[in-house]
């Protein structure tokens, strides 16, 4: 499957977390091929059964695969859908929403079928929802031909999933509910919105507000804007210069103040003064 980037602006260029991993699945399926996947499984697959003496097993067993179109399926979704994630979030936050992805597998499998699962497939179908909250009419072209809005898309692999983790799954060598736990564990981690990073932002757009109100007030109607009463006299502001204002603080809310020029230095500080003088 792939999508078409156009429709939102991102390229497939890939991004570093993505990259890392998956050179790391890439390089523990050739490790696995080499040792065994007998001895590879046993001491790095999640098996309920062995948690306590394999307390590694929920993280590492998303790197390990049964053969390589497993191996393949998962990458290819890492690598259409993970960067246009990590751009949005950042490296760390995509990560951390990987990892909890993939622990989903892990519990929702512990609590309803537990026997040994390995593969990134809970973390790769969290991904996938992730990419259709953030993009839900982006089209995605299954098999390169049918075009799908991203939104149908998953919620289709939602239902097949769903049923797929019914009573028939129980001897099945696809762990549906490690799948099903991924997309219900991605899904309510957006929503509850546990993302430090994106608190972080939230904050940071409530002080360049608080900021904005300070320097500029930008509540006021436009004459009062314009003209600021001052003893013994009227101070007119060009209008043009509340939007290099703007500018400057949209880039401290995104960058940091240490982005900042000498120039945007110098004009933050000559509005901060003319409004303390006002």
């Amino acid at each position: 499957m792939a999508y078409a980037s156009r429709e939102f602006g991102l390229s497939f260029m890939l991004t570093p977390i993505v990259k890392r991993l998956l050179i790391a699945n890439v390089v523990v399926f050739f490790l696995t091929m080499a040792v065994g996947q007998g001895l590879m499984f046993e001491w790095f697959a999640f098996q309920p059964g062995k948690l306590i003496l394999r307390p590694w097993g929920p993280l590492t067993y998303m790197f390990l695969h049964v053969d390589i179109w497993h191996l393949v399926v998962n990458m290819l979704v890492l690598f259409f859908f993970g960067p246009p994630l990590e751009s949005r979030w950042g490296g760390r936050e995509f990560l951390r929403f990987f990892a909890v992805c993939g622990l989903g597998g892990v519990a929702l499998s512990f609590l309803f079928q537990p026997d040994w699962i390995v593969g990134a497939s809970a973390a790769t179908y969290g991904l996938m929802l992730a990419f259709a909250m953030n993009w839900p009419t982006v089209p995605i072209y299954v098999w390169g031909i049918f075009p799908v809005q991203a939104r149908y898309l998953v919620g289709f692999l939602f239902v097949v999933t769903l049923w797929s983790a019914g009573p028939g799954a129980q001897g099945s060598s696809v762990a549906h509910f490690a799948h099903l736990g991924g997309l219900l564990s991605g899904f309510l981690y957006l929503k509850a919105d546990w993302r430090p990073g994106e608190r972080l932002k939230q904050m940071q757009r409530s002080a360049t507000r608080r900021r904005r109100l300070a320097i500029v007030p930008r509540g006021a109607n436009v004459d009062e804007q314009r003209a600021v009463q001052t003893p013994g006299k009227r101070v007119r502001e060009d209008a043009g210069l509340y939007d290099r204002v703007d500018a400057v603080l949209d880039k401290i809310s995104a960058e940091g103040m240490a982005s900042l020029t000498a120039e945007e230095l110098r004009l933050l500080d000559e509005v901060s003064k003319r409004h303390r003088s006002n």
